[in-house]
């Protein structure tokens, strides 16, 4: 289970992922439950019921493994051979050294929810992540089976396995949308190691925005601990409203709150899994805040503040050069109040109108600029700066995010081309110690003008292996060796 611990970061965001809305496998809705007398406790045990075969337990293994570690020598300078590393010590190499360490077997825990009869199962990105192998095992802990990645996203923090079996108990998933503050819920899963684990409580907030990930989450009281991670939250029906992912705890334990990814995100993450292979994400390309808290952050500082007109809606503090909203005109300084005839007061209704789109979509933007109202269509980018849906690309080992680079990168750096590295999630690229920020210009000896350009260099790769030239972001040139396969 992901934890945040102690405080949460200010309202800063870079608001980057689109999810569309989608069904997966929807299947008859289950009855009513009986409602409780005004002012009595609810009856719970209906969605329990309904809702406990479907949740599954997920073991994680990661296989010990043999890996090529850099380190520095305190004596290679004083030892130094003039000889070229003749006697073993300097290497030319500013003293580091390498050496080869073996790391042990490990393994973990998580859950996961029947999403399909087949063998479909949601859980989280971090409970599958570099795993080797993977065990499902359902709840009446009879049957256990191995189970493979469809696809995983780690911003979205959502993953989808497989795993060959018939006639599972699939659960019904609800409309995320639907859900109210100060409605029951259940969080089924297995926490701390307890198998078949259910615990109740309450919604106790809508669309929370919790970092650069997934911000629009539901908020529960429900307790939740490591080991619920990818479990159900349910309504009192017993129909998935969401997929536990974290907690936000001043100790790390349940003393807090617990945060689960909707079902009008999960629901778009499975479908992009399932056609393409990986998360289709599209960008507004806009950094920026809550009005409420760049006024509250102004007056901290006792600077003067703007009337904007509003105190609700998301101040443009940035805006991503030849991104959507920089080709639509959007500037810093606006305010967002509408996307698609909808009212935006916070980044997580910001994100949760754009999780209907895909890369390529349109939509319309009212904004306030000197406290006059403007609209604008914009048309989403992907985070390689096309309107491009991306399929199921090899490129995706490498476990990065890459653009072409700007032209004020072009001019600032004596560059005519390159990709820059906006993200390094894990992969290969993490192995080999690649930064963010590094500007990719060849990749084995070929040209990286584009996403495609860096894609067909890693299906070209001979002996599974690039060899990677760029510049870092201080203009020092450099180089990488990534292996695409394990020694």
């Amino acid at each position: 289970m992901k934890k945040i611990v102690k405080s949460l970061m200010p309202a800063m965001y870079l608001m980057v992922i689109a999810f569309s809305a989608a069904s997966c496998n929807k299947t008859q809705a289950a009855p009513a439950a009986a409602s409780a007398a005004p002012g009595q406790p609810v009856d719970l045990t209906y969605a329990a019921e309904k809702s406990l075969p479907s949740v599954v337990y997920i073991k994680s293994v990661v296989n010990k493994k043999v890996q090529t570690v850099e380190y520095s020598d305190p004596f290679a300078d004083f030892f130094s051979d003039p000889f070229g590393g003749f006697f073993g010590r300097g290497q030319g190499n500013n003293g580091k050294r390498q050496r080869q360490v073996e790391t042990p077997k490990r393994a973990a825990a998580g859950s996961g929810v029947i999403i399909s009869a087949d063998g479909y199962i949601v859980t989280n990105n971090h409970v599958v992540d570099g795993a080797d192998e993977l065990t499902v095992t359902l709840n009446e802990n009879s049957k256990e089976y191995s189970a493979r990645i469809i696809g995983a996203d780690a911003t979205t923090d959502l993953a989808l396995i497989k795993i060959d079996a018939k006639n599972l108990p699939a659960i019904t998933i609800a409309n995320s949308d639907d859900v109210k503050v100060g409605e029951w819920v259940l969080a089924v899963g297995n926490p701390l190691g307890l198998n078949n684990t259910v615990t109740a409580g309450i919604v106790s907030a809508k669309a929370r925005s919790m970092g650069q990930g997934v911000s629009s989450m539901i908020q529960t009281d429900a307790a939740i601990n490591q080991g619920n991670s990818g479990g159900a939250l349910v309504n009192t029906r017993g129909e998935l409203i969401g997929i536990n992912a974290m907690i936000y705890s001043q100790t790390g334990s349940n003393i807090g709150y617990g945060f689960a990814i909707p079902t009008t995100i999960v629901n778009k993450a499975v479908e992009d899994f399932k056609k393409y292979g990986s998360y289709q994400r599209a960008m507004i390309g806009i950094q920026g805040m809550d009005v409420k808290n760049y006024v509250d952050a102004m007056k901290d500082q006792d600077k003067d503040v703007e009337d904007f007109g509003t105190m609700e809606g998301i101040y443009v503090d940035k805006v991503v050069e030849d991104g959507a909203a920089a080709d639509a005109g959007i500037q810093k300084g606006d305010v967002l109040t509408h996307v698609d005839g909808q009212k935006v007061k916070n980044f997580g209704e910001l994100q949760a109108i754009i999780a209907q789109k895909r890369p390529g979509d349109k939509v319309t933007v009212k904004y306030l600029r000197n406290k006059k109202e403007k609209s604008v269509t914009l048309t989403l980018k992907n985070e390689q700066g096309t309107t491009k849906v991306v399929k199921n690309a090899d490129v995706d080992i490498l476990g990065i995010d890459v653009r072409p680079i700007t032209d004020s990168q072009k001019k600032q750096l004596e560059i005519n081309y390159g990709l820059e590295v906006l993200k390094v999630s894990g992969g290969k690229m993490r192995e080999a110690g690649v930064p963010k920020g590094f500007i990719i210009q060849q990749v084995n000896d070929q040209p990286m003008r584009s996403f495609d350009d860096l894609q067909q260099a890693v299906k070209d790769a001979k002996d599974q292996m690039l060899v990677i030239k760029g510049i870092f972001p201080t203009g020092k040139r450099g180089g990488f060796v990534v292996y695409l396969q394990n020694e």
